[in-house]
């Protein structure tokens, strides 16, 4: 057994997660798209297809499985992913393991079940949408922009304070806290996360912000 072999088999017994996700075969090139726009939008990561859920070995039996991710990264994905792929011999069967590296280019789209192009995220195992807050801030630091001015007035002095004595707030606290409406909202959680001072947790189930590892709080 090769070392790339034992090293497959372990990220395949560590189980899926936000790196790495089973396919037992590829259907549907909307549906894949989901998965490779949320890697890059992400921390990047792999597809292994040809693996079950479950972490056992099914294979793959023909060369259409590449041209579906291809489809789905060139077609459906917008922009385009970028990937590349190995191919792994595992108990005799072939295993396509498709590798996304985070990008530079975000955000990218795709398809929903309704074929609307969203922006998704992983988070654990799981592609979902990502917060329209996150997606603003991908925009936005696209534009090289030079400086952000933001006033620090009694709403700013609230939403840190806040996170200070809780570590963290989400949307809807820091509208109920502050008084302030969902548009200017969102435009302040941007401008601070643009400047490194928050930083956004997202869960299966709740959006939350945080201090950026990089700011220094201890002076508020």
């Amino acid at each position: 057994m090769t070392e790339l072999t034992k090293d497959i088999l372990n990220r395949i017994q560590a189980g899926e997660g936000i790196n790495l996700d089973f396919k037992h075969s590829i259907s549907d090139a909307k549906k894949i798209a989901r998965s490779l726009a949320a890697f890059a939008n992400t921390e990047g990561g792999s597809l292994l297809i040809g693996v079950r859920d479950n972490g056992s070995i099914s294979g793959i039996s023909s060369e259409e499985e590449y041209y579906m991710i291809e489809t789905a990264a060139l077609l459906h994905c917008r922009p385009e992913v970028k990937f590349s792929y190995k191919n792994h011999i595992i108990s005799g069967k072939s295993v396509l393991e498709i590798i996304i590296d985070k990008s530079s280019e975000l955000p990218h789209s795709a398809p929903d079940q309704d074929g609307k192009h969203k922006y998704y995220v992983r988070v654990r195992d799981e592609n979902i949408i990502a917060p329209r807050t996150l997606v603003e801030t991908w925009k936005r630091g696209k534009k090289n922009i030079k400086g952000i001015k933001l006033k620090i007035n009694d709403t700013v002095e609230l939403l840190l304070n806040d996170i200070k004595e809780n570590g963290s707030i989400s949307k809807s606290q820091l509208m109920r806290v502050t008084g302030i409406r969902s548009a200017e909202a969102d435009k302040l959680l941007v401008n601070l996360m643009l400047m490194k001072i928050i930083d956004i947790e997202i869960t299966a189930t709740s959006v939350r912000y945080i201090f950026h590892k990089e700011y220094n709080y201890k002076n508020l």
